[in-house]
């Protein structure tokens, strides 16, 4: 059996859902763990405070590992846990996401899996099937549906601006100075180049920073989506024809659950600052993207 760890926000457990429904179309038994949402030191050590969003979704199916499942894997929490992981190494089956790709990680067929899994080579051949298992409820508010309706009548463009708790120092340091205005800009011009009549819908969680900065008749500000009723951005952003997203994989996921035939999907060439861009890799491993750097240049 192989059981995946849920943990952090709506982008990396949707992540680690298709990485379960991978394993399950290969004929694996697989199961979720979702246990680090009632565990308060686990939470202490991220960002913000994170629910179990998966279940937000239009009855999203998936099966939870029972705690002796869990235990036959990695052992029991505490003084026994940690003998056994010191004394009997061999039978502790744990495995602990180091790179942005890992070639062995499929072929698992006994481990308990942690990380978030961003990569789209592992669940790119399935995204058809998530597309239709990940519902998101209907309605949502009237706003939603005509604007829905809006984007896909148009040249639609979605453009995701994350700043709120990215702009806390320690996270600046690691996610900032990715997605520049001269991201931004290189890829608007990157889409206008090849539609001049792309309309712009921004979503973001700064309000007064995109009204400044998104100006004109091209831009449309999503921003009534609030607290539990924020997942509906990526519905939207699915809705458009094309993508812009922010080092974040809320929107990553916003693209990737976008069915329209002939999409351009835009990223930033780094996700964190303690990474290195290599752009030939990037391109095999998230095949249909087009990747820009913080200057806006296509690497």
């Amino acid at each position: 059996m192989v059981i995946i760890q849920v943990a952090g926000g709506l982008g990396n457990q949707l992540q680690q859902y298709a990485l379960y429904r991978k394993f399950l179309e290969l004929g694996r038994e697989a199961r979720l763990d979702t246990s680090w949402f009632s565990d308060t030191k686990g939470q202490e050590r991220v960002m913000a405070k994170r629910v179990l969003e998966l279940d937000y979704f239009d009855r999203l199916e998936y099966m939870v590992c029972t705690e002796a499942e869990k235990r036959q894997l990695i052992g029991r929490d505490g003084l026994a846990g940690k003998l056994r992981r010191k004394l009997l190494p061999d039978s502790v089956h744990r495995f602990q996401e180091t790179q942005p790709y890992h070639a062995e990680l499929l072929g698992f067929k006994d481990r308990y899996v942690s990380g978030y899994f961003a990569c789209d080579y592992y669940y790119a051949d399935i995204l058809p099937l998530l597309r239709k298992e990940i519902r998101f409820p209907s309605g949502g508010s009237p706003a939603n549906q005509a604007m829905a309706e809006k984007m896909q009548q148009t040249e639609s463009v979605s453009i995701h601006v994350r700043r709120g708790d990215y702009l806390d120092p320690g996270n600046q340091e690691l996610f900032g100075n990715i997605c520049t205005e001269a991201y931004y800009a290189g890829a608007e011009a990157y889409i206008t180049k090849r539609f001049p009549q792309a309309r712009f819908y921004i979503f973001s969680d700064d309000s007064s920073y995109i009204k400044q900065h998104y100006q004109g008749g091209q831009y449309t500000i999503i921003d009534w989506n609030q607290g539990k009723n924020s997942f509906y951005d990526m519905w939207l952003m699915s809705k458009c024809r094309h993508n812009i997203c922010a080092n974040s994989t809320f929107s990553f996921w916003g693209a990737r659950l976008n069915g329209y035939g002939h999409k351009i999907m835009i990223r930033p060439s780094l996700h964190k600052n303690t990474a290195t861009c290599e752009p030939a890799l990037l391109r095999e491993l998230w095949q249909g993207w087009t990747f820009l750097d913080n200057t806006g240049e296509v690497q």
